[in-house]
């Protein structure tokens, strides 16, 4: 595992493509919620900086999510990839369903950008689905000598059969050379996407609604600064974004800037709306832990509402590293109806989910304990406005107990099945929830009430990343092999 050399399958062509079949995934998000109910999960997991023997590649899972299967439950197949310190993270399709129109598009390959090597791995999904193999990667010496770029994160499929792939910096972990990498539809490297000039202050997520001729692009924070653990002083520094970048789609011109300010600190997940006609959409804030929305104007600017849509407030607290205590939104989607949002507090360790039907007036419909540093048991106390303490109780699944916070989720398409990982990233996993790194992460789920509002524990539900063969690992994006609420975009 210690060449670099470059692992490619062959490719299996000659398919049955007639000229009326339709092209992969589904003709609308409405369309997508009658598809079939997800059988198999892929799961990223992590070995990266574990601190525990010889380090291990990391690997992708297979995970057995069909109730009616003598395996439901667990992990079925582990793809190891080639070399160690890759620290897989996000993940997206070669294609999906903004190639619905397209015959000849075929959804097949699964795009792992590795967050530290810098390395994009392909999955091969098609010839056998409940074990992937490995098809290529694109090396990430390569990436840089071409584009400048490192740090993938997001990858998205794009109509052309091209995959945009966002990046967080460059080499060095400066992020004045971040930007977006553009494949061809095997992974080749084209060149940046945006043009020369409109890079992005920085990177991290991005969604592209073509009706509207845009993409937005958030902005975490400089490689150099999140890699080594997260410090307050960086974000006085400097070191972490505020920001939305609005680029013009396709062209790559970043047509406007638009500043948070102090309530919009580290704006990560973005989500438009999946209905292609709207333009509007929201966006998650870790640190000041708010949902914001933005929408077009009618002179085609784009704005944010200077009104928190929905508002998590910090929690004054004991023995921990600071007075108050952040949610820590890290992730958030939207069901493919566009009635319901779900986001998760990896700090205080509950999941919501929230009636958008009034996209400026959210509703809180559902809240669940799953984790966090707040719950029985552990040294850290909130303190209530009367000055007593509290904690939350945190149930356990199958006589686990439930360890970190809710950190990656992802949706069924039919909204009625809530899954959710708890690694964040490895070096915050280590100084948040160290306890992640010797134990492992889990996988749990959780049943969606989509007619009142609602959500409740799957008791019979828990896949365990502590007990997995090569030692504890940890979980984090999660895909189905027909795409889902976060990978799919329509035209």
């Amino acid at each position: 595992m210690s060449t670099e050399t470059e692992v490619i399958a062959p490719v299996i062509n000659g398919a049955d493509r007639g000229c009326c079949k339709p092209g992969p995934g589904y003709p609308t998000p409405i369309a997508a919620m009658s598809g079939p109910s997800e059988k198999l999960i892929y799961v990223t997991a992590i070995y990266t900086n574990s601190g525990i023997g010889p380090e291990k590649p990391d690997y992708l899972a297979t995970v057995d999510v069909d109730p009616n299967s003598e395996t439901y439950s667990s992990v079925i197949h582990r793809l190891p990839m080639p070399f160690v310190g890759d620290e897989l993270h996000h993940s997206g399709w070669n294609s999906c369903s903004s190639c619905h129109g397209d015959a000849s598009a075929e959804r097949r390959y699964l795009v792992l950008p590795s967050f530290i090597s810098g390395r994009i791995y392909a999955v091969d999904t098609k010839e056998n689905p409940r074990a992937p193999s490995l098809y290529k990667y694109v090396c990430p010496k390569e990436i840089a000598e071409k584009t400048g770029l490192a740090y993938p994160h997001t990858a998205h499929c794009l109509a052309s059969g091209e995959i945009l792939v966002s990046c967080l910096g460059d080499e060095e972990g400066n992020a004045e050379g971040n930007g977006f990498l553009l494949l061809d539809s095997d992974l080749n490297i084209k060149k940046r996407w945006e043009k020369p000039g409109n890079s992005p202050l920085f990177g991290y997520d991005f969604w592209y609604q073509p009706r509207h001729k845009t993409m937005i692009s958030t902005s975490f924070g400089a490689p150099k600064a999140f890699t080594k653990g997260f410090d307050l002083q960086d974000v006085a520094d400097g070191l972490y974004g505020r920001h939305l970048h609005v680029y013009s789609w396709p062209g790559g011109k970043m047509k406007q800037l638009i500043d948070l300010g102090e309530t919009g600190l580290l704006p990560l997940e973005i989500r438009f709306l999946h209905d292609p006609s709207k333009s509007e959409g929201y966006v998650g804030s870790a640190l000041s832990s708010n949902m914001i929305r933005f929408f077009k104007n009618k002179d085609d600017t784009w704005s944010h509402e200077a009104s928190i849509v929905i508002p998590v407030k910090p929690l004054k607290v004991e023995n921990w590293i600071l007075p108050e205590m952040p949610g820590l939104i890290t992730d958030f989607l939207l069901s493919l109806d566009d009635r319901f949002m779900y986001f998760v507090n990896w700090f205080h360790g509950d999941i919501r989910q929230y009636n958008i039907e009034d996209t400026k007036n959210p509703i809180l419909t559902g809240q669940i304990w799953v984790g966090g540093l707040l719950q029985k048991g552990s040294p850290v106390k909130a303190v209530g406005e009367d000055g007593n303490t509290f904690q939350f109780d945190v149930p356990q699944i199958k006589e686990k107990s439930l360890r970190g916070g809710p950190q990656m989720i992802q949706l069924s398409l039919d909204g009625k099945r809530l899954y959710a990982t708890n690694s964040l990233y490895s070096v915050w996993d280590r100084q948040f929830y160290p306890e992640l790194m010797d134990k492992g992460s889990h996988m749990i789920q959780i049943d969606v009430d989509t007619e009142k509002g609602g959500l409740t524990i799957n008791p019979n539900f828990f896949v365990d990343f502590g007990d997995e063969p090569d030692g504890p690992a940890r979980a984090h994006e999660m895909r189905y092999p027909g795409g889902d609420c976060t990978s799919d975009i329509w035209l």
